[in-house]
């Protein structure tokens, strides 16, 4: 008997409901509820709504970036972040989530799907600490 992955009833919800009506939606949520319940998976829900989301979001071109700076980056430093990102990951659409870190001394992080792009200041002196003490 195969083993029920997360990823797989995802992709499966994703597949089924792609091309239905709202009223069709509806219908088919409901009972995807119900086959959750039945097979003891409502537990697993959270994740399998996160997989869920990354198969729509990749299916549409589309890239949730967390944005993590001390102050506000002003829009044109979005829009050259964005230039970038959609080159490396060949999005057609970056959706930014921007949280405020006052832990930071300056510079921003980026987590893109599984990737952390640190530019912050404090990861820019560790790394100048590590160059300069390392034997050459």
């Amino acid at each position: 008997m195969a083993t029920l992955s997360n990823n797989n009833i995802a992709l499966a919800i994703y597949l089924s409901s792609k091309d239905k009506s709202e009223q069709e939606q509806a219908l088919f949520f409901k009972k995807i509820a119900q086959f959750l319940s039945r097979k003891r998976l409502l537990l697993q829900a959270p994740d399998i709504l996160s997989r869920l989301d990354k198969i729509i979001n990749e299916a549409d071109g589309r890239i949730v970036v967390k944005l993590s700076s001390k102050e506000h980056l002003g829009e044109d430093t979005k829009k050259e972040i964005a230039n970038i990102l959609k080159e490396r990951y060949a999005a057609q659409k970056i959706v930014f989530m921007e949280s405020l870190n006052e832990k930071l001394l300056g510079g921003f992080k980026i987590e893109v799907r599984d990737e952390v792009i640190d530019l912050t200041v404090k990861n820019k002196i560790r790394k100048l600490q590590e160059y300069l003490t390392s034997s050459l």
